[in-house]
């Protein structure tokens, strides 16, 4: 099992403005409207990263069907080297988007935020394990309706609870998200 993030790694990881949440986690129920909000964002980061950019897609409980979730866009993209922001962070921030985390020791991972969209754009390099484990996972629960009930519910008992860093409501995630990759297969 993964460790969950101290609260020195969150801080080191974070870019910009301080990330204290210091709230209870908002839940909204399924919209129809999110995969329409993701294929907008996709266009709009094809059309600024061109060839750059090896995948999209839409992942996160937002692209999972009956689900509920923070009305927030979770994208998990690839661009040829995440390590190697020159190549793709300028044009994002020109755009609007606002890089938010950084682990270089995770994948090469960068988070961003959208200029308009509630979005959490993940950028990874291609070929990442990360990026296979979140589309497995939400292929799973797309077609198992057990698991995405048993996802649902951990997520609403923790949702209200008061959380210090949004991290730490994803990393009570784990045992469950754990728990279901092994009956994914992963």
């Amino acid at each position: 099992m993964t460790s969950p993030l101290t609260e020195a790694e969150i801080l080191a990881a974070h870019v910009g403005d301080d990330p204290a949440h210091n709230s209870t986690i908002t839940l909204a129920e399924y919209d129809p409207e999110w995969p329409r909000l993701f294929e907008r964002e996709a266009r709009r980061l094809r059309s600024l990263l061109g060839d750059t950019l090896v995948l999209a897609e839409h992942a996160g409980s937002t692209s999972v069907p009956g689900l509920a979730a923070k009305p927030i866009i979770d994208m998990v993209v690839a661009v040829a080297d995440s390590a190697d922001e020159a190549a793709y962070v300028p044009r994002l921030e020109a755009a609007g988007y606002r890089l938010s985390v950084r682990e270089p020791e995770w994948f090469e991972h960068r988070l961003f935020k959208g200029p308009d969209t509630n979005i959490n754009l993940h950028v990874f390099s291609p070929g990442c394990s990360e990026i296979d484990r979140m589309v497995r996972f939400r292929d799973h629960l797309r077609t198992h309706d057990e698991d995405r009930e048993l996802y649902e519910r951990t997520k609403r008992e923790l949702a209200r609870r008061t959380w210090k860093y949004v991290q730490n409501y994803a990393d009570a995630k784990t045992e469950v998200i754990q728990e279901i990759m092994r009956r994914a297969g992963g």
